[in-house]
């Protein structure tokens, strides 16, 4: 995990990011425990409080769960639950970026639909 104290990016925000973020790359399995609060605290130098409040907003994502006395786990699903979201960012961002930027330049629907093909061949 990697975090940038200095950023816009609320701290708590970039422990659910990077938490998620594991949980999709497989770093973090179904039915897994995660790093506990504490680890993260200790291992980073993050106020205990502000790593909770990034996991409680998994829980909230219904990406983990908590154990009580046990520790945080990762739910059935939660990585095809990450895999949607990011899903729809890409579309809500990147796609419809894209698409205003060939508008601008004139580019038709299939043109641009042979462009990404060369793109996504290359």
């Amino acid at each position: 995990m990697e975090f940038n104290f200095s950023g816009e990016k609320p701290l708590f925000q970039q422990v659910a990011d990077q938490i998620a973020e594991g949980i999709f790359n497989g770093a973090y399995l179904e039915g897994e425990q995660i790093p506990s609060t504490t680890e993260i605290s200790k291992s980073y130098q993050i106020n205990p409080a502000t790593v909770l409040k990034g996991m409680n907003l998994l829980v909230e994502r219904q990406l983990i769960e908590k154990k009580r006395g046990i520790g945080m786990f990762v739910l059935p699903g939660a990585q095809e639950r990450v895999r949607s979201v990011r899903k729809e960012e890409f579309l809500n961002k990147e796609v419809l970026e894209v698409v205003a930027e060939a508008k601008k330049l004139g580019i038709t629907a299939e043109q641009l639909k042979q462009l990404i093909e060369r793109g996504y061949d290359a």
